[in-house]
């Protein structure tokens, strides 16, 4: 404002400089005038000029006011002063200070997730170390209190049956705890382009947190009379793959726990490879890849330190247009097999390609065991002329023969299977144990509510007592529908253009690609933060 005003006195005295010179051209008392209105803008301008240098001079003696600063500041400037504070009292003490006094605070990279504000120090001298700051941490979400459940009562039955009762691979209450951080599963897997990626190291920390989960998992079934359990092959990722494969001595002191518990608590743990180990195949690869498969498994069944009993089953396989030829090769490619692969390995019958009656010769020559299901399901779909209760009964004299423990699947039909693609959906549940079940032996029961459906025949025959809280009622109206039986139309098609793309690198992924189809739940995990 003073400078817009001495500005207009300056005009004002430009304007007089332009008076003519002569004053005898102008009256006497015009010429009075124009002296006194040059007179005032001098005065007025030398007053303005002299408040001007009084406002410069009170300036230079008041100090700038400080700019407001963030409560972030606040709060950086406050641990600064701090530990300023700390360093004194420790030099007054005869101590020496190992911090320097001017700490610096880093942002979190992500201010939303971040809980815990870190400070960083610089430690003599040398190196930046990050320290959590005395911020209070950011509370944890209450988790949501477990539902009331109502479980019906169940008809009651009599049987001689005294064996174990197990399920496959995964445990529906551990698997669906909330949050999804605190679920406990043993199938963590990912895809190729994930393991390039993030590395191999980051795909065997999945299978060591696998195999911390499969000792939760034991536990949860020691408390619930439970004693048979299926290892999941998804276990440690791609540990069999042709090119990425790697040993499980990294995990070895895992393992070994884990096994400790079950030898201790007497659980029995099995296997099932996946549908893609085929020793059949015309294909050396493929043959190959099977027998790196069953090494994967039969080491891991080591470093559990389980005995005999914890076998390894596999199908027949396919046919691959002339069946005769093809159980010629399984017998040649069976006995090429090296001997600890073999002392683990067991048949199974299936209901699309090879029937009990189909493998029992071949199992009765090699001395491996015969794996045929007591409920007849898969009997029911591809029938043998031979007696379900003689196969039974030829099949255990091959498992006595080898001293292991004889063991069975029961499954059933899904209600109102029609097809056989719906006929070979497992049910959610059994309802019946076979009237020719012998007594002494182990039954795996493959059915949809897993852990459930074991409880719900404990209960059933009164086999086992149980946890009323570790109870889950049945769905009340089960589909004949299962997310593992869908159409392959688009799959096949995808499964082309990826071929025609890198048709090597396809098929030697795809034959190790998990346990046996509907069993197992992969989990793929992409990014590091998943694990």
């Amino acid at each position: 404002m003073l400078l817009q005003r001495l500005l207009a006195n300056t005009r004002r005295l430009a304007f007089t400089a332009t008076l003519p010179l002569s004053f005898k051209t102008l009256p006497m008392n015009d010429l009075v005038v124009r002296v006194e209105q040059t007179t005032r803008c001098l005065r007025r301008s030398s007053r303005l000029l002299a408040t001007s240098a009084h406002t410069v001079a009170l300036a230079s003696l008041t100090p700038e006011p400080e700019p407001t600063a963030s409560p972030a500041k606040k709060r950086k400037r406050k641990l600064a002063v701090d530990s300023e504070t700390e360093e004194g009292e420790t030099a007054r003490e005869g101590g020496t200070a190992d911090v320097q006094p001017s700490p610096r605070t880093r942002k979190s990279a992500n201010k939303k997730t971040s809980s815990v504000r870190k400070v960083a120090t610089q430690v003599d001298g040398d190196d930046w170390v990050e320290a959590p700051s005395p911020s209070k941490p950011r509370k944890k979400r209450e988790p949501k209190p477990e539902p009331v459940y109502i479980i019906p009562d169940v008809a009651r039955k009599e049987t001689t049956f005294k064996g174990r009762l197990g399920y496959a691979c995964l445990n529906t209450i551990l698997r669906t705890k909330k949050p999804a951080t605190e679920a406990v599963f043993c199938s963590r897997t990912c895809r190729l382009d994930s393991l390039r990626k993030n590395g191999l190291d980051w795909v065997k920390e999945l299978g060591r947190k696998n195999v911390q989960d499969l000792l939760t998992i034991l536990q949860w079934n020691e408390a619930n009379n439970i004693r048979f359990f299926r290892l999941s092959s998804e276990m440690f990722p791609f540990a069999s793959h042709g090119q990425y494969g790697y040993s499980l001595d990294y995990c070895a002191d895992e393992l070994a726990k884990a096994g400790a518990f079950a030898r201790e608590h007497g659980h029995r743990l099995t296997t099932h490879p996946g549908q893609f180990t085929q020793l059949g195949s015309p294909k050396p690869a493929v043959v190959e890849a099977a027998i790196r498969d069953l090494e994967y498994h039969r080491q891991m069944l080591e470093l559990l330190g389980t005995g005999p009993d914890s076998v390894m089953i596999i199908h027949g396989g396919g046919v691959y247009g002339d069946k005769v030829s093809t159980l010629e090769r399984l017998k040649e490619n069976l006995q090429k097999l090296p001997q600890n692969i073999r002392d683990r390995l067991v048949l199974e019958n299936d209901e699309i390609c090879y029937n009990a009656e189909d493998l029992l010769p071949i199992c009765e020559e090699l001395s491996i065991p015969l794996v045929f299901g007591p409920d007849y399901h898969h009997d029911r779909i591809f029938p043998s002329s031979i007696p379900p209760k003689t196969i039974i009964e030829r099949a255990n004299v091959i498992w006595k023969r080898r001293g292991i423990k004889p063991k069975q699947h029961l499954s059933e039909e899904r209600p109102g299977a029609i097809t056989v693609m719906e006929r070979r959906a497992h049910a959610d549940r059994c309802e019946n144990l076979p009237e020719d079940l012998p007594d002494d032996m182990d039954l795996m029961i493959e059915a949809k509510d897993k852990e459930q459906a074991v409880l719900y025949l404990h209960r059933m025959y009164n086999l086992q007592p149980v946890i009323y809280e570790s109870l889950r009622p049945a769905a009340a109206n089960p589909s004949k529908q299962t997310a593992g039986r869908k159409s392959t139309k688009r799959a096949r098609a995808n499964a082309t253009k990826e071929l025609a793309k890198d048709k090597d690198e396809q098929e030697e992924s795809s034959e190790l690609s998990g346990c046996d189809s509907g069993e197992d739940e992969e989990v793929l995990v992409d990014e590091p933060s998943q694990v």
